[in-house]
Order: structure tokens, then C-alpha cells, then sequence
């Protein structure tokens, strides 16, 4: 019997075939792999169809600041993985929070975020965001209670990072989206460290996901790029601000990183069981006084974790016995692995946060949000696990 051709052949597909399968029109040459479109504007068959392009009576590609054909097959793609009705790409995960916070946000309103955030999220909200005459107030990760106390009657949304950046605190989904629902709030969840391939926010009831496209999404760490996702309706309010403000993903990097989700699900789990011993190991080592991650037992996240992730991922951190000098012998001791704020790459990368990615936050930030002189953030890799000890070890064992 012939196929139906209004059937949608991806419609109950597995994630692993999402991946490598969603998206993806074929033009006239009949491409196997997905085209590449270098272009910044499209030309019209006449006027009137330009006129219809450009007030969205008709769909079709007007200008690459909003559509391209490579940029949303990428959309298309990590929004059928993320469960979400529309996805809208930006130019890098900042990007992407920040287009958020604009389109959803007014003078006026007041957000509630998570203290344990990457630090760049921390200044945008503090020093940028506070200039439009938006406020902040930041809660512990984990405290719902204090998540209640915190929202306001111009709150209009709550702002986590789970697994948090760079402990590995775990948020609970489920609660903090009946939290949200029961006040008339919106709930963002950036899903960086996990992809869709560990944990799907929407399931558990969260209205939008962030991610930076430039961590795991890619893979290789080759480029910038990031991505909202959420219900239609929300959507329309980002791709607007997308379109008028341009923070846009380029057509390449949206190709690149479409090619990446075609792996994602055997890279998460090959980086999530390589960072799994590697924690396992530091917790015994003596010249570590603790270890972050949320697949040891003794993380107090750690079954909130089990239940809401499908594994725990590849990023942990550890605090060092001493203080900065100790932790900085430890990174400068490393041969192989890479000194750099990245993380999601298929290279081990090792950072020092209390002078890097949370570098601008004041002491006392610094402080309230656990990052101590003696943090090391490590975001395991591809590379063989003796070889990733090793490395740690030449200057852990010097200690």
C-alpha cells in the first residue's frame, strides 16, 4: 500500500532517529545531507509576492537575520528532541537568555534566578537587564520555599540553570513548575548541561528551555550559537525580538550544530560515564576535599537527579585541600586536558571559575554562590579515562 504522503513519517519516532532525521527538506538535487544555505537575502518572483513575504501572509524565506533555510532545520530539529512546538536560534547562548528576558519582560517586572548561574547570566541580569528597569532577586537553586517567598506580584518568571554551573546543584523541575503554574509565572530552564538527550524541562511542566548550542549541541567546541525553545505562542514574542534586534545565528553554525545533535545521544552518554568515574575517583583521592557531581550517592541531588535525568552528565567540579595556589598547580600541572572556559567538547577542558567564567561577580556573589579559591570545573571529554586521571594526578598527587 502506497504511503500516505500527509503522514508525518517522523511522527512517534524515537529520539536517536529525531536526531539524525528531523527537520530536513530536500530540495530539488535531492541531497542526501543537509544543505547549506550561504545567504543573506532571498530573491521574489515579483512584487506582490515580496509584499506577502514581508507581512507573513505568505510563508517563505525574507532575509537571513530571521529566515534561513539551514537555521531552521536546526530548529526544527532540536525542538522535535526537546518535545517543544517551536524553537528560535540565536547568536549564542547569552544571546539567547538575553532575547528572552527582552521579548518576555517589561519595565516593570521583576525574575527570580537561581544564585547558582553561570556568572555572565549574573552580570547580564544585574548590570543590563536592572538598566531597563527590570529586577532580579536570586534564591538558592534547591530551596523552593525560597523560591515562593521571592516571587512578587510583577513577577513574570523564574530562571534556573539544572545542573547548575558549575556544582551540579539539581533543581526540581516538577515543584518549581507547579510553583510557577499555581502563580501565573513562566518558568525557563536552561538545559546546557544535560541536552535533551539526559532531560527533557517541557515534560516536567517548564514553559521555556535555553540552551548554548555552542556546548554539547555542537560537540567539538567549533562554534558560537544558541537556542530558545517553548510553546508557539512564546515563541512568536522571541523570533520578534530576533527579527527587529538581530542577535541571529549565522546559517554555517546552525548547519554545524545539526549536524552534531546527529551524535548527541552517544556523546552525553559516553561523556556522562567517563565523568561518573572520574568523580568516583577524585571523591577518594586525598588531595581532594570535595567533589561535585550529582551521580555520587552522597550528593544531596543526587536521586532528585536520578529521577529527572536519564544519566548525570559530563561536567563535575572539585574544591582542592588549600586555596588558589593549590587549585592553579593542579590546572598548570595538566598536559592533555584544555585550559579554557568551554565545556561540551569532545577535548577534557579544566578552569579555574573563581577567576574566569564567574570572574566578574563580587566577592560576596562569589561567596553565596559556592565558588571558592579552590574550585576546579573539569567538563570530561572523549579522551581514554587513564589518560584523564593521569593528567589530574601529575599535579593532585603533588599536593
Amino acid at each position: 500500500m502506497a504511503a500516505d504522503p500527509t503522514e508525518d513519517p517522523l511522527s512517534g519516532a524515537a529520539l536517536d532517529t529525531l536526531a539524525v532525521r528531523a527537520g530536513q527538506v530536500r530540495g530539488p538535487e535531492g541531497e542526501h545531507s543537509e544543505a547549506l544555505f550561504l545567504t543573506s537575502s532571498y530573491v521574489f518572483a515579483n512584487a506582490a509576492e515580496a509584499a506577502a513575504r514581508f507581512s507573513g501572509e505568505v510563508e517563505g524565506n525574507v532575509y537571513s537575520r530571521y529566515t534561513n533555510p539551514s537555521v531552521r532545520t536546526f530548529e526544527q530539529r532540536i525542538a522535535a528532541l526537546e518535545g517543544a512546538d517551536q524553537a528560535v536560534a540565536t547568536a549564542s547562548g547569552m544571546a539567547a537568555i538575553l532575547s528572552t528576558c527582552m521579548a518576555l519582560l517589561r519595565a516593570g517586572d521583576h525574575l527570580v534566578c537561581s544564585r547558582s548561574v553561570f556568572g555572565t547570566t549574573t552580570v547580564l541580569l544585574n548590570k543590563f537587564l536592572a538598566k531597563f528597569g527590570v529586577a532580579t532577586t536570586f534564591v538558592e537553586l534547591t530551596d523552593i520555599d525560597a523560591w515562593r517567598e521571592a516571587i512578587e506580584p510583577n513577577t513574570r518568571l523564574l530562571l534556573l540553570e539544572t545542573p547548575s554551573n558549575p556544582l551540579c546543584e539539581i533543581g526540581d523541575l516538577a515543584a518549581l513548575a507547579d510553583l510557577a503554574r499555581s502563580r501565573g509565572v513562566l518558568l525557563a530552564v536552561d538545559n546546557c548541561f544535560c541536552t535533551p538527550a539526559l532531560q527533557r524541562p517541557l515534560d516536567w511542566g517548564a514553559d521555556i528551555v535555553i540552551h548554548s548550542a555552542t556546548k554539547y549541541l555542537d560537540g567539538q567546541g567549533r562554534c558560537l550559537g544558541g537556542v530558545v525553545l517553548g510553546r508557539a505562542e512564546l515563541m512568536a514574542e522571541v523570533l520578534g525580538f530576533i527579527r527587529s534586534a538581530g542577535p541571529s545565528l549565522s546559517p554555517f553554525n546552525a548547519w554545524v550544530f545539526t549536524k552534531g545533535l546527529e551524535t548527541l545521544r552517544l556523546r552525553m552518554e559516553a561523556h556522562s560515564a567517563a565523568a561518573q568515574a572520574l568523580a568516583e575517583w577524585l571523591a577518594e583521592h586525598p588531595a581532594v576535599e570535595r567533589v561535585f557531581y550529582a551521580g555520587l550517592p552522597g550528593h544531596p541531588g543526587h536521586e532528585l537527579a536520578r529521577r529527572q535525568q536519564r544519566a548525570f552528565g559530563g561536567v563535575l567540579s572539585f574544591r582542592v585541600r588549600g586555596g588558589r595556589e593549590q587549585a592553579w598547580q593542579v590546572i598548570d600541572a595538566t598536559r592533555i586536558l584544555s585550559l579554557t572556559a568551554n565545556l561540551g567538547d569532545a577535548k577534557t577542558t579544566i578552569v579555574h571559575p573563581a577567576t574566569t567564567t564567574h570572574g566578574r561577580l563580587g566577592d560576596a556573589e562569589k561567596a553565596r554562590a559556592g565558588i571558592t579559591e579552590n574550585l576546579i570545573r573539569v567538563a570530561v571529554g572523549l579522551e581514554a579515562l587513564d589518560d584523564i586521571r593521569g593528567d589530574l594526578a601529575r599535579g593532585l598527587d603533588a599536593l
